[in-house]
């Protein structure tokens, strides 16, 4: 190539390049926003017992966030899930007879947004009793272990390990819920799960699943492993539903019993599904069973391909999409499962993406 049109051409690549960079920076100096809708809002009916807010603190928090009359309900939140939060939420409201009286305890990691967490939060909810918790990734992220899918590996899918430390000392009783769930129940049912004289969890429970396929045959083959489970009859539970005496856990130190086997876990594999194994290793045989109306658990499919499932034969209180496949992606897609319509009028999506500078 002769050298004027050398110089030429090179003078027109250093330009393409300097444009082409100029638009990323541009994309990526944006945010990519939500546009959610406001949700109507819900009153107590008549026979709610009466929370008074005369108690104030001097953070300016009403009696209702230390109340055990309230209905405490703890939830793990970040920017990627917060659609499917939005629509848990309405959920809890909607099918609520005393709405008034739920607390939400909000967990997010320390990183976080928050500002724009409370603020999308507060634009959808005016009225909803909320606080939020930062939780330090730090203190579990060097204990967790690759598992199967990279998303259940996020620090925060721990964080509910961690409610009896970030929830204050007055809050006795929670419900833990997931985010990519609806309930079509009064939530006050499900909070209200006897635990009898010493049981720490309550959740639907599931002892026709295989138990053994959640633990690696370098579990089952050391006894010194395997006979945590001697004395108990173990059956698997899913984490994304639970109600929990947070006195107990802390009476129990649950915390670090969970934390120990993660260490174990990461001098050898004895399981391959994230922050699942380490509370059967600890809970599993030892939790009071709920009916399975609560948790129809598994609509998202499995955890490689989230493939379209029916709903398990009986009664509905909670859909619950956990595996792969998640509703507002299937229906953004154009690729809904039958069941995806039935998390569709929850959800409070207003437009599609924009792009705020």
């Amino acid at each position: 190539m002769p050298k004027p049109q050398l110089l030429h051409f090179l003078h027109v690549l250093a330009f393409n390049v300097f444009a082409i960079a100029a638009v990323i920076a541009t994309v990526t100096a944006a945010t990519v926003t939500l546009q959610l809708k406001e949700a109507p809002q819900f009153y107590n009916s008549p026979d709610c017992p009466s929370i008074t807010n005369i108690e104030d603190d001097p953070n300016g928090e009403s009696s209702i966030f230390y109340s055990d009359q309230a209905v405490h309900v703890a939830v793990t939140l970040d920017s990627a899930y917060i659609r499917g939060s939005m629509a848990m939420i309405l959920s809890v409201l909607q099918h609520s007879s005393c709405p008034q009286n739920i607390v939400f305890h909000f967990v997010t990691s320390a990183a976080a947004n928050v500002s724009f967490l409370r603020a999308t939060i507060s634009s959808s909810f005016p009225y909803l009793n909320f606080q939020i918790y930062p939780f330090d990734d730090a203190s579990v992220s060097r204990l967790i272990s690759t598992s199967i899918r990279s998303a259940l590996d996020c620090p925060l899918n721990y964080a509910r390990s961690y409610l009896a430390n970030l929830l204050p000392l007055c809050v006795t009783r929670v419900v833990y819920l997931d985010s990519d769930l609806i309930l079509v129940d009064d939530i006050a049912k499900l909070a209200a799960t006897p635990l009898g004289d010493n049981s720490v969890l309550a959740a639907p429970q599931y002892c026709n699943a295989n138990f053994t396929s959640y633990f690696t045959t370098t579990f089952w083959s050391n006894p010194s492993l395997s006979l945590t489970f001697a004395n108990r009859k173990p059956c698997y539970f899913n984490t994304g539903v639970m109600v929990m005496d947070l006195d107990r856990w802390r009476n129990g130190d649950y915390t670090t019993r969970i934390e120990e086997w993660m260490e174990i876990q990461k001098q050898m594999r004895i399981y391959e599904l994230g922050s699942l194994p380490p509370f059967l290793l600890v809970f599993a045989g030892n939790i009071v069973p709920v009916d399975h109306r609560w948790n129809q658990h598994g609509l998202g499919g499995d955890n490689f391909r989230g493939l379209c499932r029916n709903l398990h034969p009986g009664p509905v209180s909670l859909l619950h999409w956990s595996g792969k496949g998640k509703p507002w992606a299937r229906l953004d897609a154009n690729r809904p499962c039958p069941l995806d319509a039935l998390w569709a009028p929850y959800d409070l999506l207003q437009t599609p993406f924009v792009l705020d500078s």
